[in-house]
């Protein structure tokens, strides 16, 4: 008795595919995760980088640093930076000097870019000082910045 041979998968190769699949899935999506994190954390040191070169044009024009209410009216009376009042990954805070002549710029993480518990703050200064700390508040400058 002959039987003609049939065509298609058995179900253990089916089952075979679905679980390689699976592994391949589960190694993709969390290295996919880690580097949408890294890319919203540059978004962020752009946006410190950013202020703090309107700083300086700003207090070359006034001699003194601009203050949170500056960062979005346009230049010269501020800094220019509409855009960045806007970032949905981190707010931007800023601490001025009662006399204008320090400035701190703060990225904290919002929304979606909490859950990057490694980076959560970052912060650059008048001197240009830059300095990054964790969901603990552990200084992470180093692993940060880079």
């Amino acid at each position: 008795m002959n039987r003609a041979r049939q065509r298609g998968f058995t179900l253990i190769e089916t089952l075979t595919v679905i679980v390689v699949l699976g592994v391949l899935v589960a190694i993709a999506i969390p290295s996919w995760q880690q580097h949408v994190q890294r890319t919203r954390r540059s978004s962020a040191k752009e946006m410190l980088l950013q202020v703090q070169i309107a700083q300086e044009k700003f207090f070359g024009r006034n001699a003194r640093y601009a203050t949170t209410a500056e960062i979005s009216r346009p230049e010269p009376a501020g800094l220019g930076l509409p855009a960045l009042a806007a970032n949905p990954d981190y707010q931007l805070s800023l601490a001025t000097a009662a006399d204008g002549l320090a400035f701190i710029a703060t990225a904290r993480a919002t929304a979606a870019q909490t859950a990057d518990t490694h980076c959560v703050t970052f912060t650059i200064d008048h001197v240009g000082m830059r300095t990054a700390a964790d969901a603990a508040g552990i200084d992470r400058s180093g692993d940060c910045w880079r």
